[in-house]
């Protein structure tokens, strides 16, 4: 309403001032309409709550994943389709394997720039951690010798990079490079994820291949294997946040039960 003082008309307002920690719309404005949180710059978020169990299973799930690309390759019964690539760039670049790992983790990161993905503290260390791990790996684990030993491997092998994923993604701290540019493709509407993933991994699988890259039945395992066993294990895995430590969370709970 306006009171007038003198020659001037001071307009006052009648709305009430939102109290801090009312819960006003000025407060907490509508999910649509937050800003993203900003860490490090151009990192994603953490995501809020069980922060800690969050980076230790990160941690652990690259460790593992690590060891078990480590004894897919000792089995010797071939690979799958990026590892097929990262192995056959092995034959023109006089590196170790896990320094090509790391390598092409880094140049895929640079393709999520014009996808405008963000990485996440998991997507950096996913490139750090792998790699390195690797070639640990095959350091301390040596060739072995028939069939029944390689076969033993394959198995370990392929069961605990499932479970080493599923940590990992779970955690929620960022998608490794590779499938972060997988999800970027798809989000700018390249195609599905089904037609956009096997797209990929055909291509990496088949120059791979042609640089001698190991193909063989541990790749047609992995392919059959890998996805049904994530399904499984990847729920089980998913870190949530804690009761009211996220809002946003709680207001998609209360949009969906609507």
């Amino acid at each position: 309403m306006s009171r007038p003082t003198g020659d001037q008309t001071v307009v006052v307002s009648t709305c009430p001032t939102p109290a801090i920690g009312s819960g006003s719309p000025v407060e907490n404005p509508p999910l649509s309409l937050r800003q993203p949180r900003p860490f490090l710059g151009v990192l994603a978020p953490v995501p809020p709550g069980r922060r800690a169990r969050r980076g230790v299973q990160l941690l652990v799930g690259l460790l593992l994943y690590g060891f078990t690309m480590g004894l897919m390759v000792r089995a010797a019964l071939g690979l799958d389709p990026w590892d097929v690539f990262h192995q056959g760039l092995t034959t023109i670049i006089p590196l170790s394997y896990g320094t090509v790992i790391t390598i092409v983790s880094a140049v895929v990161l640079l393709l999520w720039i014009p996808l405008r993905q963000r990485p996440g503290i998991g997507t950096i260390a996913n490139a750090l951690i792998i790699g390195w791990t690797t070639d640990l790996t095959l350091a301390v684990v040596g060739p072995v010798d028939g069939l029944a030993w390689q076969i033993a491997l394959l198995i370990v092998a392929v069961l605990g990079n499932a479970l080493a994923g599923a940590l990992y993604i779970g955690a929620g701290l960022g998608p490794g490079p590779r499938d972060g540019l997988m999800t970027g493709l798809v989000g700018r509407g390249v195609g599905s994820i089904r037609v956009v993933r096997t797209v990929i991994e055909l291509t990496v699988l088949g120059i791979g291949w042609l640089l001698g890259g190991a193909v063989g039945v541990a790749t047609i395992v992995y392919a059959v294997a890998i996805g049904p066993l994530l399904h499984i294990l990847l729920p089980r895995l998913t870190v949530r946040p804690a009761p009211g430590t996220d809002p946003d969370l709680a207001e998609l709970e209360e949009l969906e039960g609507r």
